[in-house]
């Protein structure tokens, strides 16, 4: 095609991209004169009420003033939720056919119902608390207008498919006790008012935990990201990653990865990543080679991956945070190398891809310099940055400890002088241009001089991890001071570079450049925000119906009977249901649906067949599933963003992109087998020694699936890929069969070996006993038990709610009371039944060889296969 065709067809895909991007992401509506401005303005005094909450200026102004201006964690969802309903109302169409250029009459009815359905809550919220659960008739009208407005509101942002689903539960709700609902499902039922006060009158149901955290953290991570790509960030990391990574094979691809994977830091979508970057990397990944769906399918891959990124992943981190107990700090630790893995692996399988299609990289700058220069330059490079980081690491750490009570003060000092610093450096180059990805390259730019022109823009990102891991400070609050410092240097760069450059623009357009900068991204970062926040309210009522109806148990019964009690088989369905439950759906709703229902099943399940996994990585594993329904057909929407840039089939490119996201899927399973690759109980060194392991079987890994290693690859080669890799990842599963993981122990021993134990040990049990509703069938469950301070055994084990007495050759188990720590894993058995509840056994660790003598084998394997296909090579491997 030519550049001129290729120009052509861009044009008209970025006005589809444009029309996807605004139907899904910020609002589809553009209305001119009052009412535009109207909007605009409601959607800046949201993210200034954000922020405002998240400040100490409420207890200032309360104490101050001698008003009551603080709110509440159930008032800032109240209004949260408030400005979401009418921005959605607003900003987004309610039919295909609704005015795109004005508000309709009936779209400003809707939107005050939905404010008044929710601001009802917080200026009568004395009277309904003195009422708690006996409705007035008001109550269940406002309840079920507030459901009707928020089930509009989704519909609007979000498309029919979390309409149906949250409908589903709804209607389950009302209708589940009914003759004609299968009897393995029905419950007992609820009344009208029950469920209106459930939903929508307390904690329970929409303004539950999920709104909680999109009210409190998520919209200030989403708004620093909008004033980041406001800012010129974006465009600095696409140029950045192209001037690095573009001479190498297929380099258009592989600096649309890295893009990706920078974006993902700030953003909260994979669809607005495949349009931020994709719209630059597609087009030139086409002139290098790629075919339109292959360079659509890793723009897909990669965005999406883009959401299991530390530090926001899509803004369901928090969410992650708040459902398990891990703190933010220890879940971006557990979450950071399946990410980096999956990354490499991504770059790993692009030059694959470049080297069957006999593809080379763009032509690097010219060289000049002898080699002594160009090499002292590159250790100059490498010393200012490692200077920049031991700033970082050790300097701020220093300044806590020097300074105790003026850290605060220290610290926004430091951030100054390195802001004017760095920004003296950047204004001696000019700034970065939007580049047109269809004008011929005719060299790269040099790394330095892209680099050195925006390292201001790492500074508010070095702000938001100095204050969550060196100061220690909530999400919220570390978000705040980041967004704060991100507002600072949006509002202070071109009037600062103006003046260190001295150049003829007047100080008053400059300062003007900078507010519309503010503005707009304040702005961005709401509209952004109006899916979020419907879809987390809409969220609730799931999570809602799921606490009164225990709708998850019946799920894992369903999904138990036909998986057969196979664990393997189990899991598989629940990938297969995470897929289809995440089809269409946000990343955070998304998350909230299949957590909601499947994590319960893997902890249920996986303990009954003896495995025995952290939360954490149970809500990990839906969470990778559902992100992969993104890029799974027929939906897939980030597929179809990417096709109407590429021009290419959205089917055949979200088909291509799965099979590249393949590695993405099997990471799940291998993290809950081998916890090392979450970092729990691992050392530095080991966890160095996992990372390097792991990297290299999933590129082993990625060459199986792609069929191509050094050469092409054979079946049996594939075949013997797959197996290193396995090996690689999960050595214990041969171990397992060459040495048994515990020595049995009969349960009457549970007392003495509680005793015996150090302080604080766990202790891996087996419960046995009739289950409650079935009372024929005798269940098993797994069990860690967590025993605490040192004391003998009887009392280690009641202090964590389990008492037992000793019956012939049994241990018998009473029931444990309500509240307790272990009530809710064995609240299934039957206690009074003619067969008892009994500690069948303890397992006990067995001395074995360490599992990495079969890396031996795994290596000797591989290094068969590289011998055969090194006489097959035709061109290098790298």
């Amino acid at each position: 095609m030519s550049v001129a065709n290729d120009h052509s067809q861009t044009q008209k895909s970025n006005v589809d991209v444009d029309m996807m991007v605004a139907e899904v992401e910020t609002g589809a509506r553009s209305a001119a004169g009052m009412v535009g401005k109207f909007i605009l303005a409601l959607a800046f005094v949201w993210s200034a009420f954000q922020l405002y909450i998240a400040s100490d200026l409420p207890f200032v102004l309360t104490q101050s003033l001698g008003l009551n201006l603080v709110f509440n964690n159930q008032e800032s969802r109240q209004i949260h939720l408030a400005f979401a309903l009418v921005l959605a109302m607003l900003a987004y169409p309610l039919f295909k056919s609704s005015p795109r250029n004005r508000v309709p009459w009936y779209d400003w009815i809707l939107a005050i119902l939905g404010a008044a359905s929710c601001l009802y809550l917080l200026f009568f919220k004395d009277a309904i608390a003195q009422r708690a659960g006996l409705p007035t008739t008001a109550d269940i009208a406002i309840s079920a207008i507030g459901m009707i407005s928020l089930a509009i509101a989704v519909y609007r942002a979000l498309g029919l498919p979390l309409v149906i689903v949250a409908s589903i539960f709804v209607f389950y709700v009302f209708f589940g006790h009914l003759s004609f609902m299968p009897e393995a499902i029905q419950w007992k039922g609820a009344s009208l008012g029950k469920a209106m006060w459930h939903y929508w009158m307390q904690t329970e149901g929409v303004f539950g935990v999920a709104l909680g955290v999109s009210a409190s953290m998520i919209f200030l991570f989403v708004l620093f990201g909008a004033l980041l790509e406001k800012a010129g960030a974006g465009n600095y990391f696409i140029k950045l990653a192209f001037a690095l990574l573009g001479h190498l094979r297929g380099g258009p691809a592989k600096a649309a990865v890295v893009a990706s994977a920078l974006s993902g830091l700030y953003s909260g979508s994979s669809i607005a990543n495949v349009v931020t970057t994709g719209t630059f990397t597609i087009p030139l990944m086409k002139r290098t080679g790629f075919k339109p769906e292959k360079a659509g399918a890793v723009e897909v891959a990669s965005s999406t991956n883009g959401q299991l990124t530390p530090p926001v992943m899509g803004a369901a981190a928090f969410l992650i945070s708040e459902f398990t107990g891990v703190s933010y700090p220890e879940l971006i630790k557990h979450a950071f190398l399946p990410a980096i893995i999956s990354y490499i692996a991504l770059v790993y399988i692009v030059h694959l891809e470049a080297l069957k299609l006999g593809l080379k990289g763009l032509k690097r700058p010219s060289v000049t310099a002898s080699i002594a220069s160009r090499l002292s330059g590159v250790l100059l490079g490498f010393i200012l940055m490692a200077a920049l980081a031991a700033v970082v690491y050790y300097g701020l750490g220093w300044i806590k400890v020097a300074f105790p009570g003026l850290t605060f003060t220290a610290a926004a000092l430091t951030f100054l002088v390195a802001y004017v610093v760095l920004l003296a450096v950047a204004a001696r180059h000019p700034d970065l241009e939007m580049d047109d990805p269809n004008a011929p390259i005719d060299e790269l730019p040099r790394a330095w001089d892209v680099a050195i022109t925006g390292f201001y823009f790492l500074l508010p990102i070095v702000v938001l991890i100095w204050s969550i891991l060196v100061e220690r400070l909530s999400p919220m609050t570390s978000a705040y001071w980041a967004t704060v410092a991100m507002i600072f240097i949006v509002l202070t760069q071109h009037p600062l570079k103006s003046m260190l450059r001295k150049t003829g623009s007047t100080m008053s357009q400059s300062i003007r450049q900078g507010f519309v900068d503010f503005g707009n991204g304040m702005v961005a970062g709401a509209r952004s925000m109006i899916g979020i926040g419907v879809a987390t309210g809409a969220a609730g009522i799931i999570v809602g119906t799921v606490s009164l109806t225990g709708a998850h148990q019946v799920i894992g019964e369903f999904v138990e009977f036909l998986s057969g009690g196979n664990l393997m088989v189990m899991l598989l369905l629940v990938a297969v249901m995470s897929l289809v439950l995440g089809m269409g759906l946000p990343t955070t709703a998304n998350y909230i649906v299949v957590s909601s229902l499947m994590a319960p099943v893997i902890v249920t399940v996986g303990a009954q067949s003896g495995l025995i996994v952290p939360l954490v990585a149970v809500h990990l594993f839906v969470f990778y599933f559902g992100i992969l329904a993104d890029d799974t057909p027929p939906v897939g929407l980030a597929a179809f963003a990417a096709a109407a840039i590429s021009g290419g089939d959205p089917i055949k490119t979200g088909i291509q992109g799965f099979a590249y996201d393949i590695r993405t899927a099997l990471l799940p399973f291998l993290f809950l087998f081998n916890t090392e690759l979450l970092l729990i109980d691992v050392t530095p060194l080991k966890a160095v020694f996992v990372f390097g392991v792991a990297v290299v079987a999933m590129m082993l890994f990625a060459a199986a699936t792609q069929g191509y290693f050094l050469a092409k690859s054979r079946i049996w080669e594939t075949a013997a890929l797959l197996v290193v890799a396995f090996t690689l990842f999960r050595p214990g599963f041969w171990l397992d069969y060459v040495q048994p993981p515990f020595i049995d122990r009969p349960g009457t021993d549970v007392v003495a070996l509680a005793a015996e134990a150090p302080e604080n040990a766990t202790l891996r049990i087996v419960v046995s006993g009739p289950d409650f509703d079935k009372p024929d069938q005798i269940d098993e469950l797994t069990m860690m038990v967590e025993l605490g301070p040192i004391a003998d055994g009887e009392t280690r084990l009641a202090n964590v709610g389990l008492t037992v007495m000793e019956d012939g050759d049994k241990m018998l188990l009473e029931e444990p009371f309500p509240g307790t720590r272990y009530f809710s894993d064995l609240q299934g058995y039957d206690y009074y039944a003619d067969e008892s509840v009994v500690i069948a056994k303890v397992q006990m660790p067995a001395e074995r060889m360490p599992k990495e003598v079969f890396y031996i084998p795994a290596l000797l394997l591989l290094g068969l296969v590289v011998a055969m296909q090194r006489r097959r090579q035709t061109v290098p491997a790298f």
